[in-house]
């Protein structure tokens, strides 16, 4: 049976929503995960935005590959597109991408539309601190998501530095 392939390297990684037959360590090249999206819904409001990451250009990203089968991935796809399509922030995308085991497959994938106004670009450390001590949305507080990923990236051996800062500075403050 065929499967399709998700690319997670956030939230995805420790909470993906949908059913799958295999996961899996996986390199992303020409793009790096970056806490770039001002986040109006699951991790904060328009009023106070959080910050989610997303996938911007250059570089390489470790991440968790998911393997979906052929009669579930339209499923799978709307409800990927009802998660991560919210506000339109992220663009659908299919991108090779290198399993631990060696093989190199094609991953659906979501990266920053750095054209979107919900774009934050490259902040310093401590504004990205400020925004993610200080904001909630939907899908709860978004220190919890922080920790979360960093939690999850150091499981696949994966590092972070900015990632790994602020889940520190955030659990100090606990």
């Amino acid at each position: 049976m065929r499967h399709f392939w998700v690319f997670g390297y956030g939230s995805l990684m420790w909470r993906p929503g949908f059913s799958y037959v295999r996961r899996e360590t996986a390199l992303l090249y020409g793009a790096h995960r970056s806490l770039c999206v001002y986040s109006h819904v699951h991790r904060g409001t328009p009023e106070r935005p959080g910050l989610v990451l997303g996938l911007d250009r250059g570089g390489t990203c470790k991440g968790i590959a998911f393997a979906v089968q052929e009669d579930n991935w339209q499923a799978t796809l709307a409800y990927l597109r009802e998660r991560e399509q919210v506000t339109m922030v992220y663009k659908e995308v299919t991108r090779s991408i290198r399993l631990a085991s060696g093989e190199t497959v094609q991953a659906l994938s979501y990266m920053v539309d750095r054209d979107h106004q919900q774009y934050a670009g490259k902040l310093n450390l401590q504004d990205q601190l400020s925004f993610v001590s200080s904001s909630h949305g939907q899908s709860g507080p978004n220190t919890d998501y922080v920790i979360n990923t960093q939690t999850h990236l150091a499981e696949t051996g994966a590092s972070d530095p900015a990632l790994a800062w602020l889940t520190r500075q955030l659990q100090n403050d606990t």
